[in-house]
């Protein structure tokens, strides 16, 4: 080169003059600094690899950092971007900087939703940047990316749970996200009327327990109940007062009912009355009462002159019953004279006394054994029965 500018200052100096020389010499000058500047030009220009969550691109920047290299590729770094190397390192031609942009992912981890800002690029390193299970059931596939803003990613992890259900418990591991979908997966049919102890929708939480009750509603069942009689009485005058007859023996009816049954599990739950019937009508007692009063008492006949009164009497028979008897018509005093026509315990009338054979132990009841007392109306019960009495129906009290 210096033999050649000698060569062109000769020339132009020889056939010019100091004119020629001075304006090559310019020219010269001028090429020069072109020269130094396109050197200092092609050493600063660099050729950068930027990698952008996992997307490459080649850019031309005179950047010496980081910072201005992002700049003027129309980057904007953002707090929680992760950038490699720092931000304010030097960069060299072919230098790689590596940006994970912060993302605000709304992340729902089993049921329980929260934003999360991550530099994560995909679902996967989402996941096990959460430090979640890998075998976690997750919405999104887990190479898509996820997006600067607007992301969702809804993850199930793996639990234990029970399903107690027909008389079995079976035990699984499920990410299922709901309690209708994890009986659902283990095929558990579920009847329209059939209770579950959480709800379909509830959230699956480890070591839960669902059991399934089997509700029935089509049984019905019948029952039957006694009709209580009632007891009508009328009056007659050929009975004394305090006699009391029964006339037709009362029967109580029976009622029907029908209720419809809630069975749970095989077990009633509960009864609803859907209709009652009277299968069988009572029948009315139907008792007659004496209205007639007591003759009054006339004083007893002496005993004739001669009279066995002292005649012995059998052995008692039918004792408790005219006990009974007598409690209620003399209050258990069989010697009493009431003054009213009625001797003893057992209120014999003489003529009924003797007319049975009582003459031949006194003149009346009340001047008679317990016994001889008894034995007369022995005989009268043979013959007409307690209905001469009263108070017969004390008898079977």
């Amino acid at each position: 080169m210096d033999r050649e500018l000698r060569a062109i200052v000769i020339k132009f100096f020889t056939s010019d003059g100091k004119f020629s020389f001075i304006k090559v010499g310019a020219q010269l000058l001028v090429l020069c600094g072109l020269v130094a500047g396109l050197v200092a030009f092609v050493g600063n220009n660099k050729t950068i690899t930027l990698n952008v969550d996992g997307k490459t691109s080649s850019v031309q920047s005179f950047g010496g950092t980081v910072a201005q290299v992002v700049r003027s590729a129309n980057l904007e770094l953002k707090p929680g971007d992760r950038v490699s190397p720092s931000v304010d390192a030097t960069v060299q031609n072919g230098t790689v900087i590596n940006i994970n942009q912060a993302k605000e992912v709304k992340v729902s981890l089993d049921g329980a939703e929260k934003t999360v800002n991550t530099t994560a690029q995909d679902v996967e390193d989402l996941v096990t940047e959460l430090g979640v299970a890998s075998a976690s059931e997750v919405s999104a596939p887990k190479d898509a990316t996820l997006s600067l803003a607007g992301s969702y990613v809804s993850i199930s992890t793996p639990k234990t749970v029970s399903i107690v259900a027909d008389g079995k418990v079976n035990t699984t591991t499920t990410t299922a996200p709901t309690v209708g979908k994890v009986l659902e997966d283990s095929g558990v049919t579920l009847g329209a009327n059939d209770r579950t102890s959480q709800p379909a929708n509830a959230n699956v939480v480890n070591n839960m327990v669902i059991k399934v009750s089997r509700v029935d509603t089509g049984q019905t069942t019948t029952t039957s109940e006694d009709v209580p009689f009632q007891t009508v009485t009328a009056e007659s005058a050929d009975m004394l007062k305090g006699e009391k007859q029964v006339t037709q023996a009362g029967v109580a009816g029976k009622l029907e009912r029908t209720f419809k049954l809630v069975l749970v599990d095989g077990r009633e739950a509960s009864r609803t009355l859907v209709s009652e019937n009277v299968a069988v009508q009572p029948v009315n007692e139907q008792v007659t009462v004496g209205t007639k009063d007591k003759p009054v008492a006339q004083a007893a006949p002496a005993p004739a002159a001669g009279a066995n009164t002292g005649a012995a009497a059998p052995a008692m028979m039918n004792e408790a019953m005219w006990d009974k008897i007598a409690q209620c018509e003399s209050s258990g005093n069989w010697s009493i004279n009431s003054g009213n026509g009625y001797y003893g315990g057992l209120q014999f009338d003489v003529r009924t006394w003797i007319g049975a054979g009582g003459g031949a132990y006194a003149p009346n009841a009340s001047l008679a054994t317990k016994a001889q007392q008894i034995d007369i109306a022995n005989r009268v019960y043979a013959q007409r029965g307690l209905s001469p009495w009263g108070c017969g129906w004390a008898a079977s009290s």
